[in-house]
């Protein structure tokens, strides 16, 4: 069975960090990346990396979060530095094998200020 299952969220004061988890099983994705959905906005892209290496961000968090692979746990991590509470939002790992997305159940990343 193909699935990813994230980990890694919680709450933290501005300025602070989180490292979100995702461990995805049943195949090896060409693209792994997280996006995120804050209340009444639409879910939109943070990161994502593909098997070669490629990552691309939202202007928003560049600088401050950076994404990186694992192949050996086949696992993706969102590494969060000087989170703001504009950061707030239930984050979601993904992983895409050929035309198909995968997604996994969410997890909530809730910055105090």
């Amino acid at each position: 069975q193909v699935r990813v299952v994230e980990s890694g969220g919680g709450l933290v004061q501005a300025g602070g960090s989180l490292r979100l988890s995702c461990l995805a099983s049943g195949t090896i994705f060409n693209i792994m990346g997280w996006y995120r959905q804050a209340p009444g906005k639409q879910r939109e892209l943070v990161a994502r990396i593909n098997s070669g290496g490629s990552i691309n961000y939202a202007d928003s968090v560049k600088g401050r979060f950076t994404i990186s692979r694992d192949y050996a746990k086949n696992a993706a991590y969102l590494q969060m530095n000087s989170l703001e509470p504009d950061d707030t939002a239930v984050y979601y790992c993904y992983g895409r094998w050929g035309a198909l997305d995968y997604w996994g159940q969410g997890t909530q990343v809730t910055v105090s200020s």
